[in-house]
């Protein structure tokens, strides 16, 4: 969430629990298209089968983030998440908040595909990342 409002990407955040909240979880999903959605990024820990329950329902991108937990450290998470099935894949990204700043980033560079001012943002972002990295280097041959 704190990328997607850096490149001023409009987004609805939800929380919910695919074996907790199954009916919130469908009902999210099913809406989604015609909400005017266009990717869902989904968290879950544990077992981690939120992201693919969404991905089943709507045929929208979905990006999954492991969440870290205190039983496997998020391994279990990833694990659940990579592993998809063939047929109804999920984009996975790193366990925790590095992941879930990834998965902004690589929502925005879905949408930039057909939104220029999202592609403007995001390429004023990655501008900035080369912008520090020279400054580093800068900084240490001096």
């Amino acid at each position: 969430a704190n990328f997607l409002d850096e490149v001023k990407v409009y987004y609805d955040l939800t929380v919910g629990a695919a074996n907790r909240t199954t009916e919130l979880m469908y009902d999210y999903a099913t809406k989604s298209k015609q909400k005017g959605y266009k990717v869902i990024l989904a968290g879950a820990g544990g077992a981690a089968h939120l992201p693919g329950m969404v991905a089943s329902i709507p045929s929208l991108p979905v990006i999954g983030v492991p969440v870290q937990s205190k039983t496997m450290s998020g391994t279990d998470s990833l694990y659940s998440i990579v592993q998809m099935p063939p047929g109804i894949p999920v984009a996975t990204m790193s366990i925790g908040k590095g992941g879930a700043r990834n998965a902004g980033i690589y929502a925005a560079s879905i949408l930039a595909i057909k939104y220029p001012e999202i592609k403007e943002s995001l390429n004023n972002f990655r501008q900035s990342l080369k912008d520090k990295v020279k400054k580093a280097a800068e900084k240490h041959n001096k």
